[in-house]
């Protein structure tokens, strides 16, 4: 008998919401900023459009939801269309991902108040180190810390929101159809598509589907339309009132054409090198006001926060909420960079499982996370921030990888003739892919650091996968190996399947020799029946569905229960080996301790330290605490160092302790 199961679906829409808002919602502390910077007034205009793309792009995904209520997105859309393809979308997903991760942090420490830009940047490769220290633990406190600051930041839109009502006629009047300086249809599309980024992390809700409560589709709407509206409605709301700010009510010529095309600038308003004696005089007169150019391009909500809070509640009132509402953002900015370490990492691992890219990067560690694929994920964001600092070049940098993805998904699931899709809402999905091709085309045009960008990933991935391939068939080439009569996995393969009522059991969940012993042992001396649990976690979104760990791919576990399925034949003691694929591994062990009927259950005392305990979580003690009455508890200390293939256990602890 070889039990194995799945990770539940337990997140409802009211959770599922403000994850999403904490991917989509983010993207306003930025591109506000940027549409005022490219389009000046006539930037209400460009949003209200950007608003109509991301209301059809959201019906679009939950199209997307439907049709692959398992996970994956663009990954799963894709595959089912050309594998191929399908690594190119996971590629330009990771481009993304590795943009949000860096952008997010540097505006971020903007929004915490940090202005030295080498701090800035110092500060935002610290905090992917240490993001990338805890998620190695496999912390789960960062989805609820992440879920606690995407509420908080929703309240904190909200009040600023209101706030900002008494300007929004003034904010209207100063508004313009045309700017000076981008009047052309081509310099109009192009500005438009320079703010494409208020679609980022829409793709997120694809690959929550996995883990959404039943019916899919139906969460999914519940999921998607009320997050669209908060995106929509506030994004009008501050885009109106910047219009309103009295320093920006003077503005005629869009910033980016007056600084950056007339008078040179580079992306950071600064002088670039080699300037000219004119051009110095001309940025010593604008310097100062380049600053608040800076200040508002970076930080929008953060600067709307003061001046609305100020007008209403006094110049101490003001300062106060964009304080607080500068901490608030900073921290949801924090957030969103963890959120896109562990997408991916999820894309790292999902390519991997298909063999599409190393074996390597789906390695997992003892908290069930891809090691190596933690230290590319953190790896790459902060080598991208040696090189680009600066929130508009990085903004310029990140459309390319989302715009791509939607194009693919929209186009892959409008052709797939095989999904449940509708004639209309075909042509719906075919218009999607029209408008998003014709973006990301643009952004290959008329972005050149984009796309060198984008192709240098998508080169390195794919040059990668035919390494790989490559490997594989040469592999194939050689003499199959017999397969042997013995191992672990064939000693789990012939424990007994039918379990003797008559009999006491014994749940063994420590890893180890010395606990395997010990267990047998005290099976054989209490006649007793021995189970052994291996709860394997894995801490990934899902990409790919269709990609939890199994048994027989999964050697730490083959070991662990092959080794008390090779003592207990030897001593003669009935086994039955249990494999859970789950995020919870002190609910699985108290679950099935106590349907099997156990009244003992052995569990190891972990070695790890405090820290790790305290971040992670504390099996032993949540088992101790909620286990019933009638069941002894055996802790045992254990350790993860092998001897002979094989963990052992401190001798030390073999009396072990018991809770009657």
């Amino acid at each position: 008998m070889l039990v194995a199961e799945s990770r539940p679906r337990t997140l409802d829409w009211k959770h599922a919401g403000p994850l999403l808002f904490g991917d989509w919602g983010t993207s306003r502390l930025y591109v506000l900023g940027l549409a005022f910077y490219y389009t000046a007034h006539a930037s209400v205009y460009y949003l209200a459009v950007m608003s109509l793309i991301m209301a059809g792009v959201a019906w679009g995904y939950t199209i997307v939801c439907r049709c692959f209520p398992d996970g994956g997105g663009v990954y799963s859309a894709a595959r089912k269309i050309n594998p191929l393809l399908s690594v190119i979308a996971a590629t330009l997903l990771l481009c993304d991902f590795i943009v949000t991760a860096a952008l997010s942090a540097v505006e971020g420490f903007h929004y915490l108040g940090v202005e030295n830009q080498t701090v800035v940047v110092a500060a935002s490769i610290a905090t992917i180190g240490m993001l990338g220290a805890i998620n190695w633990l496999g912390a789960r406190a960062a989805g609820r810390f992440a879920l606690v600051i995407a509420v908080a930041a929703i309240i904190a839109s909200a009040v600023i929101g209101v706030l900002c009502l008494p300007m929004l006629p003034e904010g209207l009047r100063t508004a313009t159809t045309h700017t000076e300086g981008v009047d052309s249809p081509w310099k109009m599309w192009e500005s438009l598509v320079r703010i494409v980024l208020a679609l980022s992390g829409v793709e997120a809700v694809a690959s929550m589907t996995g883990l959404m409560k039943t019916p899919v589709e139906k969460t999914t709407k519940r999921t998607i339309w009320p997050v669209l509206i908060e995106v929509v409605v506030l994004n009008a709301v501050f885009c109106v009132a910047l219009n309103a700010l009295p320093a920006r009510q003077s503005t005629t010529v869009a910033d980016y054409v007056r600084y950056e095309e007339r008078m040179g600038l580079s992306s950071d308003l600064t002088l670039p090198p080699g300037a000219t004696a004119d051009q110095a005089a001309a940025f010593e007169v604008e310097k100062a006001r380049t600053e608040e150019v800076k200040d508002y391009r970076q930080t929008a909500v953060k600067v709307l926060a003061e001046h609305a809070g100020t007008r209403m509640l006094g110049e101490q009132g003001g300062r106060a909420l964009a304080i607080a509402s500068g901490i608030v953002f900073g921290l949801l900015l924090l957030s969103a960079v963890n959120t896109a370490i562990m997408a991916m990492v999820s894309v790292c691992y999902a390519l991997a499982q298909d063999d599409e890219l190393p074996s390597s990067l789906r390695r997992l560690n003892y908290s069930g996370v891809p090691w190596v694929g933690l230290l590319v994920a953190c790896g790459l964001p902060a080598g991208v921030l040696l090189f680009v600092h600066d929130d508009k070049a990085l903004g310029e940098l990140y459309a390319i990888g989302v715009v791509g993805a939607i194009a693919i998904n929209m186009t892959c699931c409008a052709m797939n003739a095989s999904l449940p899709i509708k004639r209309w809402e075909r042509v719906g999905l075919w218009t999607l892919a029209a408008v998003m091709t014709g973006t990301f085309l643009t952004i290959v045009v008329a972005k050149p650091h984009a796309t060198i960008f984008a192709g240098s990933v998508v080169a390195a991935v794919l040059i990668a996968r035919l390494f790989v391939q490559r490997a594989a068939r040469a592999a194939a080439k050689r003499a199959p190996l017999p397969t042997p009569a013995e191992g672990w996995l064939e000693e789990l393969r012939q424990a007994p399947a039918k379990l003797d009522p008559a009999k006491p059991r014994i749940m063994l969940a420590a890893r180890g020799r010395d606990n395997a012993e010990y267990a047998v042992d005290l099976a054989r001396k209490r006649g007793a029946v021995l189970m052994a649990i291996y709860v394997r976690t894995l801490r990934v979104l899902d990409i790919a569905p269709g990609q939890m760990p199994r048994v027989d791919s999964d050697p730490l576990a083959q070991e662990t229960l092959g080794t008390v399925a090779f003592l207990a034949k030897q001593a003669g003691v009935p086994f039955f080996p249990i494999y859970v694929t789950s995020p919870n591994i002190a609910e699985e062990i108290l679950d099935h301790t106590v349907t099997f009927g156990c009244d003992t259950l052995i569990i190891g005392k972990s070695r790890r330290s405090m820290f790790a305990r305290r971040v992670a979580g504390d099996v032993v003690g949540t088992v101790a605490d909620m286990l019933p009455e009638d069941v002894s508890l055996v802790t045992r200390a254990v350790t993860h160092q092998h001897e002979h293939g094989m963990e052992h256990a401190d001798s030390a602890a073999k009396t072990g302790q018991s809770k009657q």
